[in-house]
């Protein structure tokens, strides 16, 4: 189907319900602390920061995938597996974020997983940026507006490290996780930039 040529909308579409029930399921993971005070909201407070990080990598990724569907003109059946395969390790971020906040950061396996799963992400989308670009071609726009994507290779270096690093100091890994959110929080001008100059 490499040389099929489909309208992008549904899988727009399903993306954003996709990663809007991800949000969803993890926010549903917040419990209600038993008591009235400001200190009982001591027990949730890793949950908490466990669900800003992980909403803000959602978030990272459905921003990029926004600006990324605004400029291509069509798809076909290996996009949509691609997107389907991105689709598939957010979704598992709400079950590792559980994970990693409820023990507090404290064991090595949560924490690993956790980069484990941030680290598919990172890899699935590389894998979908590669499979657009050949659809739309070494000329696209989406090719020129990514270059040689410096940012996608330092943080998947950054959560091998941090993965890594698990094993020895979970803060460390826990810092290395926000530092790639960091990077890529300030969203991404490379598209826009294209699109401008192109206008």
């Amino acid at each position: 189907m490499s040389n099929v040529h489909i309208g992008k909308g549904r899988l727009e579409a399903f993306s954003d319900g996709v990663i809007a029930i991800i949000i969803t399921i993890m926010v549903l993971e917040l419990k209600t602390p038993h008591g009235h005070n400001l200190a009982d909201l001591a027990p949730t407070f890793h949950v908490f920061v466990n669900y800003v990080l992980s909403f803000i990598y959602v978030g990272i990724y459905w921003n990029n995938h926004h600006h990324t569907m605004h400029i291509i003109k069509s798809i076909n059946g290996g996009i949509l597996w691609a997107n389907m395969h991105l689709l598939f390790w957010l979704s598992m971020v709400p079950f590792v974020t559980a994970w990693m906040g409820e023990t507090d950061f404290q064991y090595p396996a949560p924490v690993a997983m956790y980069g484990v799963v941030l680290l598919m992400n990172a890899i699935a989308y590389t894998i979908l940026m590669i499979t657009l670009v050949k659809h739309e071609g070494s000329g696209s726009l989406l090719s020129h507006a990514l270059g040689k994507d410096r940012k996608g290779k330092i943080s998947i270096v950054i959560y091998l490290t941090a993965i890594a690093f698990a094993w020895v100091n979970t803060w460390i890994s826990f810092a290395l996780y926000v530092t790639v959110a960091c990077i890529w929080f300030i969203p991404d001008k490379r598209i826009e930039k294209v699109v401008e100059e192109k206008a």
